[in-house]
């Protein structure tokens, strides 16, 4: 199986509240040139999305190439949420190739779970596929990485 995990792109200043950022132009350019690349090289065959708006405007960029694609929303994988339960809950999960679009930190510990390393922080937009037989901590590899555009 695969996972892939997906920070949303570049969002605008915290003028707002958290969960109603959206995404910057730039934001929108770097969450397609992600979708472009993981749908091209992948078959997801499940969509996961936080309920903040910026990873919604992400994940519409993966549903545009993919809109057979069927999406959930889980409430547990906010910028704050605990990474352990939101990984249980990811393991229930059917899917042979599951796209999950987040946000740091919680993306990070994610991915640190299930490699069972350190978490590393992921830049905007970035997506990173690890394969595994089963969901479990410290049972996956990762096997691709894609950086789109980054703001300097």
């Amino acid at each position: 199986m695969k996972i892939i995990l997906v920070r949303h792109g570049q969002a605008e200043d915290e003028t707002r509240p958290d969960s109603a950022r959206q995404l910057t132009d730039f934001g929108q350019q770097q969450a397609a040139q992600t979708a472009e690349y993981v749908t091209t090289r992948y078959h997801p065959d499940r969509f996961v999305v936080s309920p903040y708006d910026r990873a919604q405007q992400t994940l519409a960029e993966f549903q545009s190439r993919a809109p057979q694609v069927p999406s959930t929303v889980q409430d547990n994988i906010t910028p704050s949420d605990d990474a352990h339960k939101a990984l249980v809950d990811i393991a229930k999960i059917d899917a042979e190739c599951l796209v999950v679009v987040c946000h740091m930190s919680i993306v990070a510990n994610i991915a640190g779970l299930l490699t069972g390393e350190y978490p590393e922080s992921f830049s905007l937009a970035e997506a990173r596929v690890f394969e595994m037989d089963f969901v479990m901590s410290g049972m996956a590899s990762e096997v691709d990485r894609f950086v789109p555009e980054q703001p300097y």
